[in-house]
């Protein structure tokens, strides 16, 4: 193991989510209250943005910029069809539930992304800040995508389907996350590093300490999760390992090809092994409520995102440094 992985597995960010696993999986009754656990996912996505906007400010926008958000967003639409035909061929799903999986594995998670951040900010490769406005554009093609796919299964002529179009428009564009973390960037970038000095002192000191207990519960919620899985089988868990792999090494591939520096080609391999637990489960239960979300709640939550946060965010930045080693 080299100094680099040491440092990750010795992370307090990282070893606060395995102790949240580890508590969870000894019955233990430590818990996270849900206004408090609310309060630190509001704070993270608000100083994530923050942070990106005012970098985005002092660095300006050019071509770089406009290729990582078109990367992203055509990863986001194309990655589900992908994942779409493993779940339907390999994990043998019915095309309703694939699509509402698949658009899980095309859209991101905001707290994968922000470890990874702190990941390779230790590792000495941050990613630029533009980043946080990629994931940002990431959430919604997918939705898109997954809710196109499963359209053979879904009951056009079905009233209450075609009342709720407005609302699932609505849950899609303008979810809890997009608003918070656009909004932030936007913020950061009108106000710059001068206007962020005022704020600093309370987004920047604390940013890691909260991160450390939001996955702390985010280990508990996981786990508890995984030990109450019903509908879970050796193959929706195989293919929870296989997609984050394959996407991130593709996302990383595609970063390097465009000229990303080293940490943000890796955490764009990150945005596309992501999968979203927040903003798409919201979508897919209003827009799909047929669906099982005991299947694509347990697979992007309790498998996938353990395995991004302790294995694979160490694996992609590996392989954003050997490529860009040549």
């Amino acid at each position: 193991m080299d100094a680099a992985t040491l440092e990750t597995f010795t992370s307090p960010v990282i070893l606060f989510f395995v102790l949240g696993m580890l508590a969870a999986f000894a019955r233990s009754e430590l818990a996270v209250p849900e206004a408090l656990a609310k309060g630190m996912s509001l704070y993270l996505m608000a100083a994530i943005g923050l942070k990106g906007g005012v970098a985005v400010s002092e660095s300006g926008v050019d071509t770089t910029v406009a290729l990582a958000l078109l990367a992203g967003i055509s990863a986001s639409f194309l990655l589900p069809l992908f994942a779409f035909v493993v779940l339907k061929g390999f994990a043998k799903l019915d095309t309703l539930n694939s699509g509402a999986v698949a658009a899980h594995y095309g859209s991101v998670s905001v707290v994968t992304f922000v470890t990874a951040v702190q990941v390779y900010e230790l590792r000495g490769i941050p990613p630029g800040g533009f980043m946080v406005a990629v994931m940002a554009a990431m959430e919604t093609p997918a939705i898109l995508t997954g809710l196109m796919l499963a359209r053979k299964a879904i009951d056009k002529t079905d009233a209450k389907s075609q009342q709720g179009t407005g609302e699932l428009l609505h849950e899609v564009f303008f979810n809890a996350s997009v608003v918070l973390l656009l909004g932030a960037f936007a913020i950061g970038m009108i106000s710059g590093a001068s206007g962020f000095a005022d704020v600093e002192p309370f987004f920047q000191a604390g940013f890691k300490g909260v991160l450390c207990l939001f996955l702390l519960d985010m280990g508990l919620i996981a786990a508890r999760r995984l030990m109450d899985a019903r509908a879970m089988t050796v193959r929706l868990a195989l293919v929870a390992i296989f997609l984050p792999l394959v996407n991130g090494a593709l996302g990383t591939l595609l970063g390097s090809a465009i000229g990303l520096d080293v940490g943000s080609a890796a955490a764009l391999g990150v945005l596309c092994a992501s999968a979203s637990y927040i903003a798409v489960p919201a979508a897919m239960r209003l827009a799909l409520p047929q669906a099982d979300a005991g299947i694509y709640l347990t697979m992007s939550l309790s498998v996938t995102f353990p395995f991004n946060i302790l294995i694979n965010i160490g694996l992609i930045g590996a392989l954003a440094s050997r490529l860009a080693a040549g």
